[in-house]
């Protein structure tokens, strides 16, 4: 076996480790709100949200390329793939960390910060900070703003259109609907965080010279990081569950229809129209606060969500700072 598969099947390897991750630590973006409203049963809502990530991971080719050839330029090697391993292994301890925390952070932005941190010790790495700016800067601050505004009107015109019905029949018809917002919240998380995983094991082909095109994603890249992103989402992240569905605010069956819809119609605009890798999480956590925001400002508990976006913050940094250390440490092994 030669050293250069060797490496590759290392940073697949890690890559897996993180799409599980990234499962079990963003599973509370897709189901919290089903949950917390009763909406759903821990388990069920579980299921439908592997099921919609695996199905939403085959969609996300787009955002799959951006990350493997739109953030980083590395030249091929085994050293190069030594900068891939320790930018994934940075997002993975960092996803472990806010975890633990119980803290809602992006792992999308953990994986960015990982690769970037390792890329700037690399002989020749070069980080692309145009690409940086545009297609991960900018959504990080435009996609919560988009997604708090919405998540108000949305909840404004439930409001208004069911302002003379029933509570108890409203109540159960939204908990039905959630069933249905839920699943699409679950496919535009498959879109964009498996096609995160997709594009990094791309990114360590080309890298390794295993495949001549950097956008080329083989079949069978599709179906690993999908279940493997689907097993992680059915493990739970219980944790951020809690943070998500109970912390920031008391949520009803409609407010939770209305942050998971407003938060798929984002995540899908991005994968789908724009190909940019957004936060899910940055993206239904704002949905709730704006949803809340329609009862009065004081229903937000703005100290957990001051926490949240503080921890939205030190991502990037945290994560790249992790994955120097962890290339200062695994470099003599590529």
């Amino acid at each position: 076996m030669s050293p250069e598969l060797i490496a590759v099947l290392a940073v697949i390897a890690v890559a897996m480790a993180f799409d599980y991750t990234n499962g079990f630590h963003d599973a509370a973006n897709a189901i919290a709100t089903s949950i917390s409203t009763r909406a759903l049963t821990p388990r069920i809502a579980l299921g439908l949200a592997a099921v919609g990530n695996f199905i939403g991971a085959h969609f996300g080719a787009g955002v799959a390329k951006t990350v493997g050839d739109g953030l980083v330029t590395l030249p091929t090697g085994v050293e190069s793939l030594g900068v891939v391993f320790a930018g994934v292994l940075g997002a993975i301890i960092w996803n472990l960390i806010t975890w633990y925390f119980g803290l809602p952070s992006s792992s999308s932005h953990a994986l960015f910060g990982g690769l970037v941190g390792a890329t700037l010790f690399a002989a020749d790495g070069i980080v692309q900070w145009g690409n940086i700016v545009e297609k991960v800067l900018i959504p990080m601050v435009l996609s919560p703003m988009v997604g708090l505004v919405l998540g108000f009107l949305v909840m404004l015109a439930i409001m208004w259109l069911f302002r003379k019905g029933q509570p108890g029949k409203l109540s159960r018809g939204f908990r039905w609907a959630q069933t249905v917002s839920a699943a699409a919240m679950s496919v535009g998380h498959g879109m964009q965080d498996a096609a995160k995983t997709m594009g990094i094991i791309v990114l360590a082909l080309y890298t390794g010279g295993f495949q001549e095109s950097k956008t080329h994603i083989p079949g069978w890249v599709f179906w690993t990081s999908a279940a493997m992103l689907a097993a992680g989402t059915y493990a739970g992240g219980w944790r951020i569950i809690r943070t998500l569905g109970r912390k920031i605010i008391d949520l009803g069956p409609a407010e939770g229809f209305a942050a998971e819809t407003v938060a798929s119609a984002v995540l899908y605009f991005n994968a789908l129209v724009l190909k940019a890798p957004i936060s899910t999480t940055h993206t239904i956590t704002s949905a709730i606060m704006g949803v809340g925001s329609t009862k009065r400002l004081s229903a937000v508990r703005w100290n957990v969500a001051g926490n949240i976006v503080i921890a939205w913050i030190i991502t990037f940094p945290a994560a790249a700072a992790i994955a120097c250390l962890a290339y200062l440490l695994v470099r003599p092994l590529f």
